[in-house]
């Protein structure tokens, strides 16, 4: 079971999860690249790289925007849906020609939600406001 299922509340569904893009597994590939000339050492580091996008957790639900990361501790991030002002793209050259992007949901005072390396980025979008207004 998820973190974002653990802590469903009553009446609480989740709407969407949001995939990374395949760019994001780049440094993993690094890492793999370099085990072959360093006899394996840089195995440890792909090991890491492999679990740190592994527990990464992001969603909506009819309530909130979640992004998670930890392999043993847990960082979260949340923000209630009534609370978000702004759902923004930020997208790089390169992410426009390779379909990734940084989506930032800004709340209410100095609150803000970054989801990094997002695929399909409009389709997130278009799904976080639409659970906006349904909230």
């Amino acid at each position: 079971m998820t973190y974002i299922e653990k802590t469903l509340s009553s009446k609480e569904s989740i709407q969407s999860s949001f995939e990374l893009h395949w760019i994001a597994w780049l440094p993993l590939v690094g890492w793999l690249l370099l085990a072959l000339p360093t006899f394996g050492i840089t195995l440890l580091l792909a090991g890491y790289e492999y679990l740190r996008i592994k527990c990464i957790e992001q969603a909506v639900t009819n309530r909130r925007v979640i992004f998670k990361r930890g392999i043993i501790s847990r960082h979260t991030e949340e923000m209630l849906l009534n609370s978000v002002e702004t759902v923004e793209i930020r997208q790089s050259i390169w992410g426009r020609i390779l379909g990734y992007a940084t989506i930032m949901v800004t709340g209410r005072g100095v609150s803000d939600l970054q989801l990094k390396w997002m695929q399909e980025p409009f389709e997130v979008k278009r799904t976080i406001e639409d659970n906006l207004h349904q909230s």
